[in-house]
């Protein structure tokens, strides 16, 4: 019996998709930046928001290692990069 819900597909499929889409919005928006001319188009495109999460220390008595900082560079171009991403595996799947 198949479970009940709004996908075919498994989680970590979904979760594929998003990664392979920030990838190629990443490749976007580097082209985008380095290619387009100087202008309010280059701007609204390249222009993103980047969260981060600081350094965190762990220390579990037998080591201790630091984690970070995290951070992503979420723009207009990534968000077209997971657009085209669920696009192609929409259609390939």
């Amino acid at each position: 019996m198949r479970p009940v819900g709004s996908s075919k597909h498994r989680p970590g499929y979904h979760v594929a998709v998003l990664a392979a889409g920030f990838v190629a919005g990443g490749l976007f928006n580097a082209a985008a930046r380095k290619w387009l001319p100087s202008g309010a188009v280059k701007e609204f495109l390249t222009t993103g928001v980047t969260p981060s999460l600081g350094h965190i220390d762990l220390d579990l008595v037998i080591f201790k290692f630091g984690i970070g900082p995290l951070a992503m560079d979420v723009s207009l171009l990534s968000l077209v990069g997971v657009l085209v991403a669920y696009l192609i595996a929409r259609t390939l799947f």
